[in-house]
Formats: C-alpha cells, sequence, structure tokens
C-alpha cells in the first residue's frame, strides 16, 4: 500500500490530494518560495492527525502542518516534501465561554472569526495581525503572532492558556488548561507557542478572552521627521499613557499612500502634502466617558513635535487609510524583502535614521512601518529581484538590517518567526550555548527530525 492509500484509509480518498494545483497551493506561502509536497492531506480530527503522524513517524516521512499559508518566513513550506497536514476541516469554534473567558477552538479557526464569534458575545480576543482575514489561530500560535494591539494587550503567549498537541511519535498530550494560574511543571504550552511547527501539530487550543472595550478614539498625527514621529510616540509612552495601538509609517509609506490615494481618486480624511514624512496613529479604548480625557493627554504628549493633528471623528477613515499601505508600497518595485525587527523603544529613533542611511548606501527603496509602541518595525526592501545587481545589493542590506537591530539591544523577528528566510541569521539573536539548548529540545522532542525540518536552525 502506498504512502497515499494509508492516509487515504486515515481520512478518506477525497481528503487526500497529489495533484498539481492543490501540492502548489499548500507548497508555498507570502514569501513565494515553492518547495512542492509530496502529498497534501486535510484531516477532520485529532484521532486522524494522531495516525498520519504515526505513519510519518514510522516511515520518517517530513511533516509540516499548515494554517493560512500566509506567512513571511517560509515556516509552512515544504522545503523536503513530505506531508503537509492542511488545517481547513478543523476550523470550529468548539466553545466561548463568558465567565471562564476563555474561547476553545480548532487551529484552522480564522482569526478574524475568533474575533466576530467573541465580539458577539460582548468579548475580545486582542491579538490581531495583520493578515487576521486569512490566518489561522494555529498559524498565530506557531509563530506567537502579535499585531497592532501588541502593546496594550500582548501577543499570543499572553493569550494561550492551554494546548492539544499531537508529538512527532503520533501521542496527543494536553498542556495547559482553562485556568490562568498553572504553575504545575514545565510550561509546555508556552514551548509549543512560537515553535513554529517543528515540536508537533496543535489540534486544540484554549485561548483567553477579555470583556470588549465598551468604545474607541482614534488620533493620526503628521511629522515632518521620522525622528520626530518616533521621539513623540516614546514621549506619548513616558507620560504614562498606554494606546490600544500605536502605529508608525514612514517617509517611503507616505509618498507611497500619496500616489496610491491619488492614483485611484480615493477620497481621504487628512491631505498628506510634501511636507508630511511621517505618520502616527494612535487609538485608546475604554470606558466611553473617560475617553476624551485620555485623547487629552494623548494630543497634549505629541503635539509639541507634530505638523498637525487630524481628530478622532475621522477614526475608521484613518484606519482604511492604513490599510491601503500594502497595495501602495506594492507599486514602488516588482518584489520586496519583508523584515520585522524590534528594537528598544527607545533606539526607535535612531534604527530609523540608519535605516534612512543604509537606503542611500544599498541604492533601494527601504519601506519602514508597523508597531511602534511595542518597537516591531517592518523593514521592507524593495527590489526587483529579475535584476542580479538589486538582488546583491539587497542580501547586503537585508544583514545590515539584522545587524543593526541587535547591536542596538534587539532581536531579527517579532512575529513573523525564523523558518528558512531568517535561520541563517538566527546567531545574531542568540549566543552558541543558547542555539544548542534549543536543538537538544528538538532532538528530545523529534529524534528523526520529521517535523517541519529545516526551519529555524541554519
Amino acid at each position: 500500500m502506498t504512502v497515499a492509500e494509508e492516509l487515504a484509509s486515515i481520512v478518506g480518498s477525497s481528503h487526500v490530494h497529489t495533484d498539481a494545483p492543490t501540492i502548489a497551493e499548500n507548497s508555498t506561502d507570502a514569501t513565494r518560495r515553492c518547495h512542492p509536497a509530496d502529498v497534501v492531506v486535510f484531516p477532520a480530527d485529532a484521532a486522524e492527525v494522531c495516525r498520519i503522524v504515526r505513519l510519518a513517524d514510522r516511515d520518517r516521512i517530513p511533516i509540516v502542518s499548515r494554517g493560512g499559508g500566509v506567512g513571511y518566513a517560509g515556516g509552512a513550506v515544504p522545503i523536503r516534501g513530505g506531508i503537509v497536514i492542511g488545517m481547513k476541516r478543523m476550523n470550529r469554534i468548539l466553545e466561548i465561554d463568558p465567565v471562564d473567558l476563555v474561547a476553545v477552538v480548532e487551529p484552522g479557526v480564522i482569526t478574524g472569526d475568533l474575533h466576530d464569534a467573541a465580539a458577539a458575545r460582548g468579548l475580545f480576543y486582542p491579538p490581531d495581525p495583520a493578515s487576521l482575514r486569512k490566518s489561522t489561530i494555529g498559524g498565530n500560535i506557531a509563530h506567537n503572532a502579535g499585531g497592532p494591539r501588541a502593546f496594550k494587550y500582548g501577543v499570543t503567549r499572553q493569550f494561550l492558556l492551554g494546548l492539544d498537541v499531537v508529538l512527532p511519535n503520533g501521542c496527543l498530550i494536553s498542556t495547559g488548561g482553562r485556568v490562568v494560574k498553572n504553575a504545575s511543571g514545565y510550561d509546555l504550552t508556552g514551548l509549543m507557542c512560537g515553535s513554529e511547527g517543528t515540536l508537533g501539530v496543535i489540534t486544540r487550543a484554549i485561548l483567553r478572552l477579555l470583556p470588549a472595550p465598551p468604545a474607541s478614539r482614534t488620533l493620526m498625527a503628521l511629522f515632518g521627521s521620522a525622528r520626530d514621529c518616533a521621539q513623540s510616540a516614546c514621549a506619548l509612552v513616558g507620560a504614562g499613557i498606554v494606546p490600544s495601538k500605536l502605529e508608525f509609517v514612514d517617509r517611503a509609506s507616505v509618498a507611497a499612500l500619496r500616489r496610491y490615494v491619488a492614483d485611484e481618486g480615493l477620497a481621504t480624511p487628512v491631505e498628506l502634502p510634501p511636507t508630511v514624512r511621517a505618520l502616527l496613529l494612535v487609538e485608546v479604548d475604554g470606558v466611553r466617558d473617560g475617553l476624551d480625557a485620555d485623547l487629552d493627554r494623548v494630543r497634549s504628549a505629541i503635539e509639541p513635535g507634530a505638523l498637525g493633528l487630524v481628530e478622532s471623528g475621522h477614526g475608521e477613515a484613518l484606519w482604511e487609510l492604513r490599510r491601503h499601505l500594502s497595495p501602495a508600497v506594492a507599486r514602488i518595485r516588482p518584489d520586496k524583502i519583508n523584515e520585522d525587527i524590534v528594537v528598544p523603544r527607545r533606539r526607535v529613533p535612531d534604527y530609523l535614521e540608519a535605516m534612512e542611511r543604509l537606503e542611500r548606501e544599498c541604492g533601494l527603496p527601504i519601506v519602514c512601518f508597523g508597531h511602534v509602541g511595542d518597537g516591531n518595525i517592518h523593514v521592507n526592501l524593495m527590489l526587483d529581484a529579475s535584476d542580479a545587481a538589486q538582488a546583491a545589493s539587497a542580501a547586503g542590506a537585508k544583514t545590515r538590517i539584522f545587524e543593526l537591530a541587535v547591536e542596538m539591544g534587539g532581536t531579527i523577528s517579532g512575529e513573523h518567526g525564523i523558518g528558512i528566510m531568517k535561520s541563517d541569521f538566527l546567531h545574531l539573536a542568540h549566543a552558541p550555548a543558547a542555539i544548542e539548548a534549543m536543538k537538544a529540545v528538538k532532538g528530545a522532542l523529534d529524534p528523526k527530525g520529521i517535523m517541519n525540518p529545516g526551519k529555524i536552525f541554519p
């Protein structure tokens, strides 16, 4: 019996695919790197996942578990072929409990769908990656995803209470639980979060919820330079203000937005003249009666360094302008290298100036935007990858993007993970002994090396 036939005996023949379109769809991600799987299988439950993994363990077949496939580090790309376990059938919200304040979900649940289901019960799941309408909870856990609200509320790890995980030997274990406090042994839940599918296959997650904030208000500040903008963000935090969102947009991003709005004939609540070379978007949330006072404190902290402010009556329109950023930036060059470094908040102004210098040195546009509240900056190298000179220049610039982040006390990824795109730079973020400790954990749980092989470690 072939592997495909054995898989069909587990999940049914209609859920096992070796056809070229399905293989191609499930063998790439946002990096556009494609390494074909040998077979794609869609299980219905944890029991089927266990049987699939036992088969792979027996024959030493590589396994890659896959959610929405929207990652920027190649984490879900099956670079050694084998079996891709797609989670699109395991997409149920099993429970939302307003007393325990938990959601119990399968890994294929779309993040935005959980947001909607929680909101319908007056509850709130804060992690909000930009891909929330495509990414899955399983993928978010695999990469410890964040988003704009991470500054105030935290990343996925802060909302992950428990997991069901199939280990590389096919054994199903439960970690954590539906309680906030848990000091019973090693934190296996935390270990799995951010492990990029290299230690097991998630089949169920218990997530912490919060009561939904009753209201929110938004303000956009316009600046003449990236340093003024970043320093104002630092001043805001230094004044003891914790916004729910604190987003930065740099000069190249503003220019791209300006062109995009004009080309598309879009109406916007704010003019972006050439003097505007950076934007800061601030959202505060909480009890409605207190939001005016909160916004006044925000205004007092950032107005001295700003060219102007756009008030919160246009809140949704301001965030809609921010959502135009990705398609706007995509028109700068045919290709981009998308990185997501982190530096301490007070070093953000220095890092942005370093990126301006690097742009002049490498001769390629460098576009920076992101979550300035927690120092997580998305650095986009724009290029035409078919041009050998541009590709070579981009490779050197990518190294400096990481080196500068580490030199300033930061690290090489905030939410995208390592995957295959950053594995050669892992040594910049961790000492050799730390990397060996990680490898020891991997070797203990996955001695045959079948679980998402070739990721994280070079």
